[in-house]
Formats: C-alpha cells, structure tokens, sequence
C-alpha cells in the first residue's frame, strides 16, 4: 500500500505547464509510466487506481482554456469540477474568479493531486472523493464542470442524465470532450472547438480536436 499519497505523486510527475494552458503548472508524468501498464490485480495489490491524475487530458484542457478565456461563465459562482483528474478545471475555474470550487473524483488520490496543483497555482480548491451520482445535483452550485467523461458508455449515460438534472434547475452545465465514442452531441451546443495537444501514448492522435459543449 502507499502511505503518502503526495509523496507518491511527487515521486512519478513533475511539475509543467499543460500545453494548451501555459498559465497553469501541474504535477504530471512526462510519459506513460510503469504504474500506468500494471494489471488491474497489481494495482489493486498496491492501493492504487489508474492515475488518471497524472494527465492533463484534453477533455479537461479545453474545458480549463474555454474557462480561462471567458472568466464570466464562473465568476463570483459556486462551481463542481465533477471527475476532477488533476484538478485543471477546478484551478483554472478558481484563476477566472470563481467564490469557490467544489472538485469531485472518486479516486482519493485525486485528492491529494488536486491539493498539490491547487498550491502551485496559488488558489484553493475543496475537494470530495463521495460519488456524486448517487444523490442530487447540489442545489446551491450554479456552474457544472465535467472533462473526458464518455469513455464508457453506461458511466456517460448516469452522468449525463446527473448533469441535465442539474442544467433543469437553471445551473450552467458545461462538458469538455475530444470526441469520444459515447459523447452525444445530440441536444447540446457547441460553445468552441480546439486542437489540443496530447501523447500518442494516452490517444490515437498527437493533437485532438477538442469541443466544449453546453447543455441548452
């Protein structure tokens, strides 16, 4: 097991700027490391789920940059980073002025990765590991934040059906996504479109062309 988790993302990432928001430093892997190929049995022998943390995906990078360049979506707003990663959505929501940021993820390690990033950008982010999905939408969140989230198709499903019960109460709902197999764009609006750089290790192409996504 490991005992210090923020040891342990110290250990396997560095500190960098993500290539599509320079203004932002993470700790992330330069590559695809050995944790990553381990079996499912191994990772669970060792306490550890896949770090999704240790990448700035390009789901979450438009998302941060659509945040960043258009700071009045979540000024002065109370906002959830729902699948937080390492947190770059919910930081770069707190850079553009938002009254606080709520980034969930059911990965603990998130946790300690998001409070990590949170330091290094000079903000602070609370942070939950509770799964969101199994109640409500917050009734006092205005703004909903979600990157990379149809990789699996029942998973896309329950969060989109959360999310649009959030965006029926009147909360603002945007989703960053690089065009995943089980991302529906039919009945949202497309808000802006980037060709963001990523890893031929993580994804079939060293550029995604990356959507933001609101649901009307």
């Amino acid at each position: 097991m490991i005992p210090d988790r923020r040891a342990f993302i110290v250990e396997n990432t560095r500190l960098q700027a993500p290539p599509h928001t320079p203004e932002l430093t993470l700790q992330l892997a330069d590559e695809v490391t050995a944790i990553w190929r381990l079996t499912e049995e191994e990772l669970e022998k060792i306490g550890l789920p896949p770090p999704f943390w240790a990448f700035a995906w390009a789901g979450g990078q438009a998302l941060a940059r659509y945040v960043l360049d258009h700071p009045q979506v979540v000024a002065g707003k109370r906002v959830v980073d729902f699948a937080t990663g390492s947190g770059i959505v919910a930081i770069a929501a707190m850079k553009a002025g938002a009254a606080g940021v709520l980034a969930a993820d059911i990965d603990v390690f998130c946790g300690a990765a998001v409070a990590l990033n949170a330091e290094a950008n000079g903000v602070a982010v609370d942070f939950t590991d509770t799964n969101l999905l199994d109640a409500a939408p917050a009734e006092d969140a205005e703004v909903f934040l979600a990157g990379d989230i149809c990789y699996e198709g029942p998973l896309a499903r329950r969060v989109l059906e959360w999310l649009g019960a959030a965006r029926a109460r009147g909360a603002t709902v945007l989703i960053g996504d690089p065009g995943r197999t089980y991302f529906p764009k039919d009945g949202l609006e497309k808000l802006a479109e980037y060709q963001v750089p990523t890893t031929r290790e993580l994804e079939d192409y060293e550029v995604k062309k990356t959507s933001v996504w609101a649901m009307p």
